[in-house]
């Protein structure tokens, strides 16, 4: 694996007054070229944190690597699209995209061996730059240099031409994601007293992974034109420019909504109003520094600092606002409604449940009841609470109900989003007993039986984690029958033991394991895993650590076979294996999230040196700055915000439990911001060593976990480390 170091150099930017303070400018320890290489899908362009509008390059080639659009192996720009996906392992979007050209060109995706097809050019990427909030790349073909920058909902352009008498813009209303295809289209042409065209409205519907995704836009321009013309296939549009001289400007401004034109021109009002492109851009940058400067490391400017900062970018690149300024947005019933909080898309939960919804409930307490008010109009308009949702789709991928597990786990830790208790638990029953998705047959059967289910191992215990958080929120709630009734559901996993070969495996409904049985085995269609194998699945039960211990016959014979795990041989047997197993130490496999708990079971073992020394491995060999720095799928955050929890030294294992299990801090000193004010954690000693005493402001610190509550009061939190 390459290490191609990026430069990444720290800027400080004085204030008006010299006796003012300098403000550190965080946006230059970012690389958002990590994790654009290899499996990492990542969103590169320009947006604001948790922005609506993602604003960057989309290239020709749809294939899996290319879910972002965007892909360090290939510098082809069929344009630059508005909506993006950011480590996903399926592809969509890429809503209402434009391309700055000279000359005429064709409509269609294009073929970079029929270089006359499509309007698409090569980008030199040589000059490309990329920093929070703002994008730029010349186009080869055209000698167009394209910038790019963005507020929540508008996107901005900024277009350098060459002398032509024939500059246009297209307006792309076809291309979207890898399996995302529009149906229905439409331009609106707003004229000014000359006749001239002076803005653009439509909309584009599409079906792909969000089966129905409606987008709305209003774009307006710097300059008017004589002529807007339907290309040859409808859902092209060219906004003729007509004579450019060398080096002339041409801005456009496209807002979005996902309820009407006219929201998007409201949006743009809003957010938009001028033409400033500069200061737009500046804006975004201040944007990012606020979030950025949530948490302070001591690292130097290299290439550690510059990972921290880019996996905390990552982190907030998703879950996205999805309505408009006035709180109108599209219910999963495709019905508008209006809101009165923030509604939010983008819920990659089979993953983000792990490490990146636990993270916010620490660095962004203020959105959290959004979230909760969002995961339940969600629940109220399909009838369960969100699994993976996109655009006000539910598109149902990944196996369990992980929504559910961090709804819990926002109420435990006291976001309701002014829910009553009965709604809580209304919410969460509902989705613990829709049959569907294989739940029916659990619910029949007590498990979900191999012969019946695709993938059964995987979905029944994710369903178990969600019924342990359920126990868990029903308890905080002094629900305590319910409690009791979903605990004892969440055991269903003890189905699956085989007690002689110590692992998981599908059970069929004659009570049979299935055969043959290996281990290392990963074949898509007939794997009883989801993205894994045996050697991954023994240890997905969060929820119930005793029990695992119990079926193992104690703590030393899972400490055992733990350690096993990382010594195994780090390879996957199958034809067909899943790609997303990756980033092995052994069968540990870094680059998916069902095992990003694995490593802290050591220190629910007692045995802290064994989770330090893995972790310490995984901050080395996982995370680098190269665009191969990635193990895997950064999805949605969840690849970069295990770094960030692990790096303050803790992690939260338990579903709906608010507490985090002590690991190994990767810097001598953090500062986080928190709702009671600074959590500062400090670790005395050697950073490859491990946690040998803690203290909690000042006083002796006992326990093998620090409380949610201790964390968000702030204070300071002393590790000692040892070798």
């Amino acid at each position: 694996m390459k290490k191609i170091l990026f430069a990444a150099a720290a800027v400080f930017l004085a204030a008006c007054s010299t006796s003012a303070p300098t403000e550190e400018d965080f946006t230059s320890y970012v690389n958002p070229k990590i994790g654009t290489g290899g499996h990492g899908h990542v969103f590169v362009g320009a947006n604001v944190p948790f922005g609506f509008v993602q604003l960057g390059p989309t290239s020709i080639p749809q294939s899996w690597d290319w879910c972002s659009g965007y892909h360090d192996s290939d510098n082809t720009v069929i344009g630059f699209s508005h909506t993006h996906l950011s480590g996903t392992g399926i592809g969509d979007l890429f809503d209402v995209t434009l391309m700055p050209v000279t000359g005429e060109v064709t409509t269609g995706r294009g073929d970079k061996d029929h270089p006359e097809t499509g309007a698409w050019s090569y980008a030199n990427r040589s000059k490309e730059i990329t920093t929070p909030g703002y994008y730029s790349v010349p186009l080869t073909r055209y000698d167009i240099t394209a910038e790019l920058t963005a507020t929540a909902r508008v996107g901005m352009h900024r277009y350098t031409f060459p002398k032509s008498d024939n500059a246009a813009i297209i307006l792309d209303l076809e291309n979207g994601g890898c399996w995302d295809r529009a149906y229905d289209t439409d331009f609106k042409l707003v004229r000014n007293d000359g006749g001239q065209v002076i803005a653009v409205g439509g909309h584009r519907y599409s079906s792909g992974w969000a089966k129905n995704q409606k987008i709305f836009f209003w774009a307006v321009f710097s300059r008017p034109c004589d002529e807007f013309s339907i290309l040859e296939n409808p859902n092209y549009g060219r906004f003729q420019l007509g004579a450019t001289s060398e080096g002339e400007q041409v801005l456009v401004k496209l807002a979005l909504s996902p309820v009407s034109i006219e929201g998007a021109k409201a949006n743009m009002e809003a957010e938009l109003p001028g033409w400033d492109f500069d200061k737009v851009k500046e804006d975004a940058r201040q944007a990012w520094n606020e979030e950025l400067g949530k948490i302070r490391i001591d690292a130097p400017k290299g290439d550690v600092r510059t990972c921290f900062y880019t996996a905390l970018y990552h982190s907030m690149v998703a879950p996205s606002i999805y309505n408009d300024v006035d709180g109108q947005y599209r219910g999963s019933d495709d019905v508008v409604r209006q809101g009165d909080f923030t509604n939010y898309t983008t819920w990659s939960l089979w993953d983000t449940y792990r490490a990146a919804m636990p993270l916010a409930t620490i660095i962004h307490p203020s959105r959290i009841d959004d979230f909760v008010k969002t995961f339940y109009h969600i629940y109220k308009e399909q009838g369960d609470l969100p699994v993976w949702h996109l655009m006000g789709n539910e598109t149902d991928c990944m196996v369990g109900n992980p929504g559910l597990v961090s709804f819990a786990d926002f109420v435990v830790k006291g976001f309701r989003g002014g829910l009553s208790d009965d709604e809580i638990v209304e919410a969460m029953v509902a989705t613990a007993t829709r049959p569907d998705r294989g739940q029916d047959l659990r619910m029949k059967y007590g498990f979900i039986p191999a012969d019946l289910y695709h993938e059964s191992v995987a979905n029944d215990m994710e369903y178990a984690i969600a019924d342990g958080a359920l126990a868990n929120c029903a308890q905080s709630l002094g629900r305590t029958d319910l409690a009791e009734e979903y605990r004892n559901r969440s055991h269903s996993y003890r189905n699956f033991w085989d007690p002689e070969l110590q692992f998981m495996r599908g059970l069929k409904t004659d009570g049979k394991f299935t055969e043959p049985f290996d281990p290392c085995y990963s074949r898509h269609e007939t794997s009883d895993y989801t993205e894994g194998t045996g050697w991954q699945y023994i240890w997905l039960v969060p929820q119930d650590v005793e029990g695992l211990k119990e079926l193992f016959g104690g703590a030393d014979a899972m400490e055992s076979k733990l350690d096993s795990l990382f010594e195994a041989p780090s390879q996957i047997e199958g034809e067909n294996a899943s790609p997303d197993i990756s980033g092995l130490i052994g069968q540990y496999a870094h680059g998916n999230e069902p095992g990003h708990h694995t490593i802290y079971l050591y220190s629910m073992l007692g045995r802290p040196e064994k989770a330090a020394r893995r972790i310490r491995q995984v901050y080395d060999e996982m995370y680098f700055n190269d665009v191969e720095g990635l193990a895997g799928n950064e999805d949605v955050g969840q690849m970069s915000s295990w770094y960030i929890l692990s790096a303050m030294g803790f992690y939260q294992v338990e579903p709906a439990v608010p507490r985090f299990w002590f690991g190994l801090p990767l810097f001598h000193d953090m500062s986080v911001k928190v709702a009671g004010g600074e959590f500062n954690i400090k670790a005395n000693g050697p950073l490859d060593g491990h946690i040998a005493s803690v203290k909690l402001n000042g006083q002796p610190y006992e326990l093998p976990y620090i409380e949610y509550k201790d964390i968000v009061a702030g204070g300071t939190l002393e590790y000692t480390l040892t070798k």
